[in-house]
């Protein structure tokens, strides 16, 4: 017997408005979430299936990260084109998503956890995913390749400091570090 009302985040994802429950309750969390005119932002309330929903601009990434990054590529251009990347500190991959949609031909994501990589990018042929790597002790024998036109770093529980001397020597002579 299927469900009359369902939680507004699961709707979600049941109704196929978004990716992942954590998306959804960002959305929602965020007042883009309608039905009709109504601002529905309460991510566990439960509403009838057959709700009628809408996104107010849907987002372009899949973690916030690729909205912070895009931002700085607006603001100093640089071409990504057939580069390759390295992302310190991965997560959700919203910052190699944004990079991924700005040309970078392949990406390499390293994080502390695991589980955390979004399932499109997992699928990305272009995207190596190397899960419980702690960046303080990163070394190019754990990577695909030895050196990266662009480094990109957003790290919650470690001081940039400790990870700048290890990431260093991965980035190619005139590469970029964003950080």
């Amino acid at each position: 017997m299927q469900k009359k009302h369902q939680r507004l985040d699961e709707l979600l994802l049941i109704k196929d408005l978004c990716d992942s429950r954590s998306q959804a309750k960002a959305l929602i969390l965020a007042g883009k979430v309608r039905r009709g005119t109504e601002v529905l932002d309460k991510p566990g309330k439960a509403y009838p299936v057959d709700t009628e929903l809408t996104i107010l601009q849907p987002p372009r990434f899949v973690g916030r990260g690729g909205e912070k990054l895009e931002a700085y590529l607006k603001a100093y251009p640089i071409s990504l084109e057939g580069c390759r990347s390295l992302d310190v500190g991965a997560s959700t991959g919203g910052f190699t998503d944004c990079l991924l949609q700005n040309g970078i031909s392949e990406a390499v994501c390293v994080d502390v956890g695991h589980g955390q990589l979004h399932y499109k990018l997992q699928q990305d042929p272009r995207v190596t995913n190397l899960e419980k790597i702690n960046a303080r002790y990163l070394k190019a024998e754990v990577l695909p390749f030895p050196e990266y036109d662009v480094v990109v770093m957003d790290l919650s529980f470690i001081s940039l400091k400790k990870v700048l001397s290890p990431v260093w020597p991965l980035l190619k002579s005139g590469g970029k570090l964003i950080a």
